[in-house]
């Protein structure tokens, strides 16, 4: 008889299976929990923050920044990004009204905003011709072109000084702007202080307001509104003020209401030195010692310095003439005219009529002379004299009627100013 026969599985075996299988299940369940605690958030792309200037988000472009070549035109700057003449023509006639692009200056900045695409197709120009003012020129859809400045902030500040030298060398060792130097010596005490002559110990105190683009980059003086000299220990005070008549051009005056302002300049270049004075009885060794009457007073200057007329008036002479050179004559009135001697350039003709601190020509050495400078000659009632011995008229006094208003605002600036140490 056959045997039939049967597999039989044996009581551990099933054990064993069942525990593989619950593990399998429970791995399954572990990884899964697992993967959905260390799953992360999809990652937020963070967006650059917007660089804003000139009116524009600049991360929308493509930005080139440059400054003007000498010789360089706005053409030229076009066409090198590819920007066909035919566009350029088109803005230079649609802008023309609002920017002339002949007023492009060498050595000024301009930005350029382009696309962002591979063809950075120029859509923007923006010129600087100072830290202020900017133009701009926008050619993308339509053609549009405006001038505009940027916020400025103006923060008041004091200075003083005590003269060892020059007051622009005290000034600059202080690190004073440079248009301070100039608005003190040839604006506000121009008239009144010789400053070829300061003497040391001379000291200053000055109360002015400056301007700055973006809160720190500077940007020229607003205003002095007030300043003090001692001259040979003499007090000189000045106070800016304006007048209801005065057609908002303010004047300095001083501590009792006199204007600062005298009828001529005291020097016809700025920061010059005397090298000659006026004398009648000067001995010049190439002559044989013989006296030859010097009347004029020579400043010494570098060639290509402006000459400045001393005082209002008209050109009566404006030529070349023997020793004296190319010159300029100014007729001031009935009693006054100066003559400005060995010019390199004139700037005037006869019949211009010039105010007092016009450039009227360039120093230069032409005619008789050893050295570059201009001989400037004081003439009274038809007769040469010497402009430092003439007691020369001031300019109008401050109206009796503005009086008690200009005494009652300048009261607290010349406390500050006797208070700055």
């Amino acid at each position: 008889m056959g045997e039939k026969l049967r597999l039989v599985q044996r009581p551990n075996q099933r054990h064993f299976n069942t525990v593989i299988q619950t593990l399998l299940v429970l791995g399954m369940v572990f990884l899964i929990f697992q993967c959905s605690n260390t799953k992360q958030a999809p990652t937020k792309i963070q967006e650059a923050p917007e660089d804003i200037k000139f009116g524009y988000n600049f991360n929308n472009f493509h930005v080139i920044q440059d400054t003007i070549k000498s010789g360089e035109s706005f053409g030229e700057i076009l066409s090198r990004y590819n920007v066909d003449y035919s566009k350029i023509y088109n803005i230079v006639n649609s802008t023309k009204d609002t920017f002339d692009i002949r007023q492009l200056r060498a050595g000024k900045p301009y930005t350029l905003l382009c696309s962002k695409d591979e063809t950075h197709e120029p859509l923007s120009f923006i010129y600087q011709p100072n830290n202020i003012e900017f133009v701009v020129l926008e050619f993308c859809d339509s053609i549009v072109a405006y001038k505009e400045r940027k916020p400025i902030t103006i923060v008041e500040k004091e200075a003083y000084g005590t003269i060892e030298n020059t007051l622009s060398e005290t000034m600059e060792e202080q690190g004073l702007p440079i248009q301070l130097i100039y608005d003190m010596s040839d604006d506000i005490y121009a008239w009144t202080i010789d400053f070829f002559r300061l003497q040391k110990g001379d000291n200053f105190k000055v109360i002015y307001k400056q301007r700055y683009v973006e809160d720190s980059i500077y940007a020229g003086i607003e205003s002095i509104d007030a300043a003090f000299f001692e001259h040979k220990g003499e007090p000189i005070y000045a106070f800016n003020f304006l007048t209801p008549d005065s057609k908002n051009s303010t004047d300095y005056y001083d501590n009792n209401g006199k204007s600062l302002r005298k009828a001529f300049l005291k020097s016809p270049v700025k920061f010059s030195r005397i090298s000659s004075r006026y004398n009648l009885n000067r001995r010049i060794a190439l002559y044989g010692n013989r006296v030859r009457p010097h009347k004029g007073t020579d400043f010494a200057a570098p060639v290509g310095t402006p000459i400045l007329a001393t005082a209002s008036g008209t050109v009566v002479e404006s030529t070349r003439r023997g020793g004296n050179g190319k010159y300029v004559k100014i007729r001031h009135n009935a009693t006054y005219s100066t003559q400005y001697l060995h010019m390199s350039k004139r700037l005037v003709k006869v019949g211009d009529y010039v105010k007092q601190g016009d450039v009227i020509g360039k120093v230069g050495m032409t005619g008789n002379t050893s050295g570059p400078h201009v001989c400037y000659r004081f003439w009274k009632n038809g007769r040469q004299v010497d402009p430092f011995r003439q007691k020369l008229p001031d300019a109008k006094a401050l109206p009796d009627q503005y009086k008690s208003d200009f005494l009652e605002y300048i009261a607290p600036l010349k406390q500050r100013l006797d208070s700055i140490n």
